[in-house]
């Protein structure tokens, strides 16, 4: 894994500049997000290890598939990927482009548990308490995890906060055996 992100970063990085430059994060965002969907899809990945297919032709097959998606820049990012057997790397480079980009926007991203499903004022409740809390732009990510029993449990970075009903029910556990 740690190889893959060092080859990546360079591509990421250079995608970044550009976009930051241009003032088209978002739209690079959105095309990145599609063509490291494209670049994960078995069949590509199948096309990708085929020897007979020359690198036009798997151009080709990635624009087909992405259809509207790609701009000029980014067709010559797809290219100079393919040119360098490395098209498989778009969803690490993906990544790291919205870690540079959320980075940029003072954005901060959240793993959000949840015993039941978030949503309405009631994420928004817990995403304004958490930019309180962080004094960043919270991306909430909500997953839904029935062994919480209830409440949540929530990621920010290297900090956890548990708040959940096994959360506590584990703690007073711990209080009871000391």
């Amino acid at each position: 894994m740690a190889e893959t992100t060092t080859i990546a970063r360079p591509y990421a990085e250079a995608v970044f500049a550009l976009a930051d430059a241009s003032g088209t994060l978002a739209k690079w965002s959105a095309t990145l997000q599609r063509a490291a969907e494209i670049a994960s899809h078995p069949e590509m990945l199948q096309a990708m290890g085929h020897p007979g297919l020359s690198a036009e032709q798997l151009y080709g097959l990635f624009a087909t598939a992405a259809g509207e998606a790609l701009f000029a820049e980014s067709q010559n990012l797809i290219r100079v990927l393919i040119e360098n057997r490395r098209l498989g790397l778009l969803p690490e480079i993906r990544d790291l482009f919205e870690e540079l980009k959320n980075e940029r926007e003072g954005v901060v991203e959240a793993q959000i548990s949840s015993a039941y499903p978030l949503e309405g004022e009631s994420l928004a409740g817990l995403v304004a308490d958490l930019q309180r809390r962080f004094g960043r732009n919270i991306e909430p990510k909500v997953s839904i995890d029935p062994e919480l029993i209830g409440g949540v449990c929530v990621q920010v970075g290297d900090e956890v906060i548990d708040g959940s009903v096994r959360g506590k029910l584990a703690a007073m556990v711990g209080a009871l055996k000391s």
